[in-house]
């Protein structure tokens, strides 16, 4: 719907005697009519801030800067919090000395321990 429409209706509703809808196809029309305007007004809300900051590329350099760093900072302390925590069960399990699973990180802690023996920085 164009929004010339919509306020052309809004002022025939407004210049009404009474504004309250009386039969329920009324009330959903009104309803349709403000969500499509509420709608176009969203759209028109971001399409104006993108275009603004268009604009200023400074200031979009500097906003995609931050939010790169952003995401950056929050993958390390995810894969930190993950590490960690596959760390505390390898511990657990290890501590059980499960024959199986015992053995399993044991030679995984071999293989970490030569790769960190044969590595000089």
């Amino acid at each position: 719907m164009d929004t010339a429409l919509i306020r052309e209706e809004n002022a025939e509703m407004a210049n009404k005697k009474s504004i309250i809808p009386e039969s329920e196809e009324e009330k959903l029309n009104v309803v349709y009519r403000l969500t499509v305007r509420i709608a176009e007004e969203l759209e028109q809300a971001r399409i104006a801030e993108y275009t603004q900051l268009l604009h200023r590329p400074f200031r979009l350099i500097m906003l995609n800067l931050l939010s790169g760093a952003a995401r950056g900072v929050g993958v390390a302390i995810g894969f930190t919090f993950f590490a960690a925590t596959i760390i505390y069960v390898l511990q657990v399990l290890g501590a059980l000395n499960l024959p199986i699973i015992g053995d399993y990180i044991a030679d995984i802690v071999r293989i970490v321990q030569r790769q960190l023996e044969l590595k000089t920085y």
